[in-house]
């Protein structure tokens, strides 16, 4: 190549450069909540940089949401400390949106049922000898400190545990446990139990005594509609909220150190000391959205908000995340505005650099339009470059 050509090569470059950055520059300069998601807990603020946020209320398939692992596996009745074994099973996870997407009550796909995402316990004796059950974990696992909320309808069907709850391993888990069995709407008796994991529990057979199990009643009946559930995970502390009423805070030397995932949960191994069952019918826990706030553990993360956040002050840079004082229930009269809860995921630029899938696959798309942007622009570059060397 001669130094003339060399030299336009150059200029070449040189004029498509400041274009890349610009265009990059273009992404990251007009995104709201780029610094993260503030959170009031105990009197504090907290901000929170990553989110998973799922809308089962429109999601078609489950098996589509990259942000969830549907779960199948077998656990004996001894490892489970059972009657019977449980058998967690794809095909027990089942999706029931609602058929008009812009609305937030009204008739399902299915044509019965609850709406949402069906978390199925199959009723009868098992003539295998394990109960049918069903389980959806976070695909995520760097989910660190975090305000995490599930809003579900538990089932009125006795003899199931359901779950939700945060899990690195058995000796750090936080978790929220309905057991159908304890329900007496005779009395106005809902009990939620609330368990904060340890080595001292795993090593005493997961006999929680003391301050890391509490039973705590629920001011409503969850079998009759759609309620939030949430743990706030932060350093040293962890709270757990009904629709954001304080149900109980732990914060002993059990609160997790460690980053985990998310798990849903419905199962029965007709044990009688937790979920006794099997149910006599087919018993369905019903997911209208989860929601995770949270600072990852990963340090591709971390330097993904060094990038993003260049001024946390900035107006909007933070985002407030509503508190959900109202029960999120499409099944109220009132449906379609309690159940249309926020999503930041359906706010245009409030999700840059957010690795979540949405129906609407809104930050998806950004992600991929700038990732066209500037393979389009290399591509150019090259073409322009190995054209220059021809000559």
């Amino acid at each position: 190549m001669s130094r003339s050509t060399f030299s336009t090569a150059t200029t070449y470059i040189s004029l498509l450069v400041p274009t890349i950055l610009l265009l990059l520059s273009a992404q990251f300069t007009d995104a709201d909540c780029e610094c993260g998601y503030r959170s009031a807990i105990n009197s504090d603020s907290y901000v929170f940089t990553d989110l998973i946020e799922s809308d089962f209320l429109h999601l078609g398939n489950i098996s589509h949401n990259t942000d969830w692992i549907q779960q199948q596996y077998n656990v004996t009745a001894k490892a489970s400390r059972g009657v019977y074994g449980t058998a967690f099973q794809v095909s027990d996870l089942v999706s029931n949106p609602l058929v008009a997407q812009n609305s937030y009550n009204g008739t399902t796909v299915n044509g019965e049922g609850d709406p949402g995402l069906q978390l199925y316990v199959r009723g009868g004796i098992p003539t295998d000898g394990y109960v049918p059950t069903s389980q959806l974990d976070s695909t995520r696992t760097d989910l660190l400190w975090g305000s995490y909320r599930a809003a579900m309808k538990l089932t009125d069907v006795p003899g199931t545990c359901g779950a939700f709850f945060w899990y690195f391993n058995d000796s750090q888990e936080i978790d929220m446990e309905f057991l159908s069995s304890e329900f007496n709407a005779g009395i106005n008796s809902f009990p939620v139990n609330l368990v904060m994991q340890s080595s001292k529990s795993a090593a005493q057979g997961y006999q929680n005594i003391g301050k890391n199990f509490i039973v705590a009643n629920l001011p409503f009946d969850p079998t009759r509609g759609y309620h939030e559930y949430r743990i706030d995970f932060i350093p040293g502390n962890v709270i757990f909220y009904a629709d954001s009423h304080v149900l109980a805070n732990m914060n002993t030397s059990a609160v997790p150190t460690e980053a985990g995932h998310l798990i849903l949960e419905h199962w029965s191994n007709g044990g009688s000391g937790w979920s006794y069952g099997p149910p006599v019918t087919d018993a369905v826990l019903a997911v209208s959205y989860v929601k995770a706030y949270f600072n990852s553990s990963l340090a591709s993360r971390q330097t993904d908000l060094t990038l993003r956040c260049k001024n946390s002050s900035a107006p909007n840079a933070v985002c407030a995340i509503p508190d959900q004082v109202v029960a999120p229930n499409p099944d109220s009269l009132n449906g379609n505005v309690t159940a249309n809860t926020l999503f930041f995921s359906d706010i245009h630029n409030a999700t840059f650099n957010q690795t979540v899938y949405h129906q609407s696959g809104t930050a998806a798309n950004r992600v991929v339009r700038l990732l066209v942007v500037v393979q389009y622009v290399w591509m150019v570059l090259i073409l322009g470059v190995m054209g220059l060397w021809r000559v």
